[in-house]
């Protein structure tokens, strides 16, 4: 377990690493709770904890608005303790059932890692298109022959020539060559694995060159998917506005991809608006929140079912829990932790 000051310090080092994961703080606290107002924790993408901001219940319930924090980037405020104590607006209820009686109320800031874009050319809008992707969030590799520092200042890393091996499958790739070996920077941007290829071009010349890469042999679906003309219509005329239009239409499919990939988010913004959103999804049956995980029906909390010492068979199902006391709580009573119709099925 790692002191505040180490925690920092990982923090830092992951960045520089490009790892995704979420901070938590504990921003305040009423006694008796075993985490203090500023104690830290690392969650990485696969749900490990590293620091400490309370056990028990609280780690779970981290751990659970962790994972969707890092799925659509957007912070949030939770509170973990006793059922029937009303949040402020904004901040997502964990009511639980421990012994300890205490409330924490813990802010989890999502770090994820920064989109590649590659910036194929050296004409004046990619130069531009450097600076502003950076401000913006992405993550810039910049390539032509001859790059350096003084055409890219801002890149992340720079690259002297047309090589696709030299980035491993970016997000994004922005051919601006105007004209300066057009042909080998395409053909290194289809090799590079990118799964969103823009370049800046008129449509008479876009199509001729795609007429080329056919006869080339590259695959035709993939030639035809290179957006072109790159940039969103907005009259665009100066380097600079040109840059302003493609880092757009950029950022549009960067979010568009984000809410394909992330379609939990809708049921996720619904759970949040819910005082327990972890009962909400007791709903089901099988009490289940996922493969290899399942639901503890009297707190609400995500149990990873292979590791929990804490299960329960009642009338045919298996329930598990995430500590001792849900535990004895649900073989008292277990109708009172079922979902209706299930106690009497």
């Amino acid at each position: 377990m790692l002191a505040n000051d180490a925690i920092l310090e990982k923090v830092l080092d992951l960045k520089r690493k490009g790892v995704a994961f979420a901070l938590a703080t504990v921003v305040r606290c009423e006694a008796p709770t075993s985490a203090k107002p500023g104690a830290k924790a690392i969650i990485d993408d696969n749900g490990e904890i590293d620091g400490w901001i309370g056990g028990g219940c609280a780690q779970p319930a981290v751990i659970a608005t962790a994972e969707k924090a890092l799925q659509d980037g957007r912070p949030r405020l939770i509170r973990i303790g006793p059922k029937g104590v009303k949040p402020e607006e904004g901040v997502i209820d964990f009511g639980m059932t421990c012994h300890s009686g205490g409330i924490l109320d813990i802010f989890i800031e999502p770090v994820r890692v920064r989109p590649a874009l590659l910036i194929m050319g050296d004409a004046p809008s990619a130069q531009v298109l450097s600076v502003l992707a950076n401000r913006v969030g992405f993550a810039v590799t910049s390539a032509c022959p001859g790059a350096d520092t003084q055409l890219f200042p801002e890149a992340t890393a720079i690259i002297d020539g047309f090589d696709p091996g030299a980035i491993a499958a970016p997000a994004f790739v922005v051919v601006a060559t105007q004209g300066k070996q057009d042909e080998a920077a395409l053909e290194a941007a289809l090799a590079s694995g990118a799964q969103h290829i823009l370049f800046i071009a008129s449509e008479r010349k876009a199509k001729k060159l795609r007429d080329y890469l056919k006869e080339r042999g590259l695959d035709p679906e993939t030639v035809n998917a290179i957006i072109s003309p790159a940039g969103i219509d907005i009259g665009a005329v100066t380097p600079e506005e040109i840059a302003l239009s493609v880092l757009a239409a950029v950022v549009k499919l960067r979010r568009a991809t984000e809410v394909d990939t992330g379609s939990c988010r809708a049921n996720t913004e619904q759970a949040d608006k819910k005082t327990d959103c972890c009962q909400a999804q007791a709903s089901d049956r099988q009490l289940t929140a996922g493969q290899g995980t399942a639901i503890d029906p009297v707190c609400g909390m995500s149990i990873d079912m292979a590791t929990t010492k804490y299960k329960s068979d009642y009338r045919g199902l298996s329930y598990y829990f995430c500590g001792a006391d849900c535990l004895h709580n649900f073989e008292k009573t277990p109708e009172q932790y079922l979902p209706a119709g299930e106690a009497t099925t």
